[in-house]
């Protein structure tokens, strides 16, 4: 955002120079869309972090105001950072942060979880499958291979739905919904850069595309194989409990197995190729909408993704929607809450950005050790700690750049500190609802099927309980 030389309002000087004391903030902004981070306030963040104290508390101290308002609530905190913005920094900047976060992050991220989830709902699995502790396990550990192969949020929603089927006469299925976001929306996509978006953007700074596979193969198998292991026993445990099983399976289906939907399988190829070619292809072609630069490789990718979300609608037969129980509300929950954290995060990336001259120096010193070569281990709770909360990629980015920024020698001599962002962008995003995309989505499609999902604390008292134990063994075992 350019520094504003216009709205000669008199009132903007007096409001402009009080919100500037209050917030600590300096004039200037940088261009390109963004905020001078190293010159904001830490209250800047406030917006966000009202943002996350709505999702983690509205639903359980006003469920019904929660259940009605949630969109408005988030366009409440969404203004709460753009209006303050307009009195400080002028309405031309405002505007400009609320276009490069609409147009160049929101929408492109819209569009693709738009995509997956409707062409993931025209699949559906004919005939019953029993959900066995047994059946659950091969079924995680499916997705969590299919997720470094189709993303994190392509595994997540082509198997959400099968899963909770196959539970479906049981009473605890919340544990099986938790271990599926553990598993196949976060920890099973850290092999290649079509698994988790933080790894494309490493890949699109000059990683090579099997250099994850080769250095995080082995941190991605002791997650995975103790999260299977731990959830079988779990699962066999309430699944041998006298009450688990109702009397009567509410969907009962005496068909043998088969896939239905079949062409959109071959529309989820399309989108995972449309997503690699966006970032391969490389054009000088850029157009300009509101400020905002535009590439022709993207443009292509987005409308190609609404292209494959008209044909799946159509081409699905009107049956497998009805058998998958095929609506919208979950994908109305998710864009809405995600417009207004991706709004609100815009000064909180920026002042990440800011590196050790931002107000979060700390965090991003902290990673140093003192003969001034990078700590693994910091590296790797650094940057899983904020993957948790906040968007993972830029926080990879982040990262990538403090420890030099130069693929070839992350690749190299500092192989263990790329792999330690790596492995903490895309493992620790499971430690709440809103660290990777696919979380919130899950469990807004298990509540919609009448899964009494844990929280926003709740679900951290999982993750709490089970993840960190297993990301302190593994910093002992990998990273010291």
């Amino acid at each position: 955002m350019n520094q504003r030389r216009g709205w000669r309002w008199p009132a903007r000087a007096v409001y402009g120079a009080v919100l500037g004391g209050v917030l600590g903030v300096a004039p200037a902004l940088a261009c390109a869309g963004e905020l001078q981070g190293a010159s904001l306030s830490p209250l800047w963040g406030l917006p966000f972090a009202g943002m996350l104290l709505s999702i983690a508390l509205l639903p359980l101290l006003a469920p019904l105001f929660w259940h009605h308002h949630y969109g408005k609530v988030a366009a409440g905190w969404a203004l709460a950072f753009l209006l303050p913005c307009a009195a400080v920094f002028g309405p031309g900047a405002a505007t400009a942060a609320f276009a490069h976060a609409l147009l160049a992050e929101y929408l492109p991220f819209v569009l693709l979880l738009t995509a997956l989830f409707t062409v993931a709902g025209g699949i559906y699995l004919r005939g019953n499958l029993h959900g066995s502790p047994a059946l659950n396990t091969a079924l995680l550990g499916t997705g969590a291979l299919l997720a470094s192969c189709m993303g994190t949020t392509g595994a997540s929603m082509l198997l959400i739905r099968p899963l909770i089927r196959a539970n479906d006469n049981r009473r605890h299925v919340a544990h099986v919904v938790v271990f599926f976001i553990f598993i196949v929306s976060n920890a099973g996509g850290a092999l290649t850069p079509l698994g988790d978006p933080p790894l494309f953007l490493g890949f699109l700074q000059g990683v090579d595309f099997f250099w994850t596979l080769r250095h995080v193969w082995d941190k991605a198998l002791f997650l995975v194989g103790a999260l299977l292991l731990i959830f079988y026993a779990l699962d066999s445990w309430f699944y041998h409990r006298r009450e688990e099983l109702q009397p009567t399976d509410p969907t009962p289906d005496t068909h043998a197995l088969a896939l239905e939907g079949k062409v959109n399988l071959a529309l989820l190829a399309a989108i995972v190729g449309l997503v690699l070619l966006s970032g391969i292809w490389k054009s000088p072609v850029v157009f300009e909408l509101a400020g905002v630069p535009l590439g022709l490789p993207g443009l292509v990718r987005d409308g190609g993704l609404v292209l494959v979300t008209l044909l799946s609608l159509r081409a699905t037969p009107a049956q497998v929607h009805a058998d998958n129980q095929f609506g919208w509300a979950p994908m109305q929950e998710v864009a809405k809450l995600f417009a207004g954290i991706f709004l609100t995060i815009t000064p909180v990336i920026a002042m990440l950005q800011a590196g050790t001259q931002g107000p979060f120096a700390a965090i991003v010193g902290a990673v140093t050790r003192a003969d001034g070569t990078p700590d693994p281990a910091m590296y790797f709770w650094a940057s899983g700690a904020l993957s948790s909360f906040l968007d993972n990629a830029p926080t990879y980015l982040v990262f990538f750049h403090t420890a030099g920024g130069d693929a070839a020698t992350l690749m190299g001599p500092l192989a263990p500190t790329l792999a330690a962002i790596s492995a903490g962008a895309v493992f620790m995003g499971a430690n709440s609802y809103i660290g990777n995309a696919p979380n919130l989505m899950v469990k807004a499609i298990a509540e919609d099927r009448g899964v009494a999902m844990p929280g926003f604390f709740g679900y951290m008292l999982w993750s709490g309980g089970i993840l960190l134990p297993l990301f302190l063994l593994m910093t002992w075992i990998c990273f010291l």
